[in-house]
């Protein structure tokens, strides 16, 4: 069986049905950083600092002091095209095993609905796959050319520590090291500046770590016998450290088998995706079948970037050469 029938979806489309459903709300919350979708271009975000203390004695007449203070940071977008061909058979198999899965579908008697669904479903999960490997590993200067279209959170944060008037405490470990696992993470919780810990009480702090980091935490709460995993996330337990939970990002998951290991403590709120789909010349997502290549195409066009907005609220480790625990 061959699916045939191309499909168009408007710009309205585009956003409930492929970028919505991953990026907004809940599912964003489960991303565990801070989306921006379709905000005015050029994206920027406001930064609001306001003085200790407003409180004074009454009295008639203005007292105020000065204006809150309030800077912005902008988001840099880059236009990205996504696209996927499959093998007719190929094609036909993935949104198959889709449909399967689908409770209220019956296979017996597919529709072109049905089959559609199925094939929106099968895009999005791709765009969503590619997107959260970008914003964490992307590198727009790098050489991985799978995830250059934006630079992502870890090669911003890399930058940061790179500027010379930076407050922000990243440590960059150019050789091998040593480390015991909780001396790691106690040594990036007392590197932290004092705003950043004093945020600790908004349950919006998290450690962001590697593949390795996190399995040497595991196991060391393993070998202590200490209770603290309290649930599961994404199959894998939910580890927390002095009460912060401890996330991480499988770099392998994406192919990206690289050396490079880092444990990142930061507020959520503090990393920032920005999407947009409305400011784009080509505002719509296009799925068809080429009889030539005997193939199923699927392409969107879009803009996306990421900000660290406050370059202090981060505390990190990132080992260029890896770590040993």
């Amino acid at each position: 069986m061959i699916i045939e029938n191309s499909k168009t979806y408007n710009v309205n489309e585009v956003e409930n049905l492929f970028f919505r459903p991953s990026f907004c709300g809940k599912s964003a919350e489960e991303l565990g950083i801070r989306v921006l979708y379709n905000m005015p271009m050029p994206t920027k975000i406001p930064v609001f600092y306001h003085h200790n203390s407003i409180l004074r004695e009454f009295s008639s007449g203005w007292q105020g002091g000065r204006a809150a203070n309030m800077t912005e940071v902008e988001i840099p977008l880059a236009r990205l095209k996504a696209e996927n061909a499959y093998s007719a058979e190929m094609y036909f198999n993935s949104v198959y095993d889709i449909l399967v899965n689908s409770l209220d579908v019956n296979l017996g008697d597919l529709t072109g609905t049905d089959l559609e669904k199925a094939e929106t479903e099968l895009f999005r999960r791709a765009i969503c796959d590619s997107i959260y490997a970008t914003m964490w590993f992307g590198d727009e200067n790098g050489d991985i050319s799978d995830y250059s279209g934006f630079s992502g959170f870890l090669r911003k944060i890399v930058d940061i520590s790179e500027v010379d008037n930076s407050e922000a405490p990243v440590s960059i470990v150019k050789e091998v090291v040593d480390f015991a696992i909780d001396e790691l993470l106690h040594e990036v919780w007392v590197q932290a500046t004092p705003n950043l810990r004093a945020l600790t009480t908004d349950g919006q702090l998290a450690y962001f770590v590697s593949s390795d980091i996190y399995d040497a935490y595991q196991f060391y709460l393993d070998e202590k016998g200490l209770a603290n995993i309290t649930g599961e996330g994404n199959g894998r337990p939910m580890l927390y450290y002095h009460g912060v939970p401890v996330v991480e990002l499988p770099a392998s998951q994406y192919g990206l088998n690289r050396a490079q290991s880092f444990c990142i403590l930061t507020d959520r709120r503090n990393l920032v995706l920005a999407l947009n789909t409305a400011d784009s010349p080509e505002k719509e997502i296009k799925m068809w079948y080429n009889p030539d290549e005997m193939e199923n195409r699927q392409r969107v066009v879009f803009l996306a970037g990421t900000a660290v907005v406050d370059p202090e609220l981060v505390s990190a480790y990132i080992f260029d050469n890896g770590v040993v625990l």
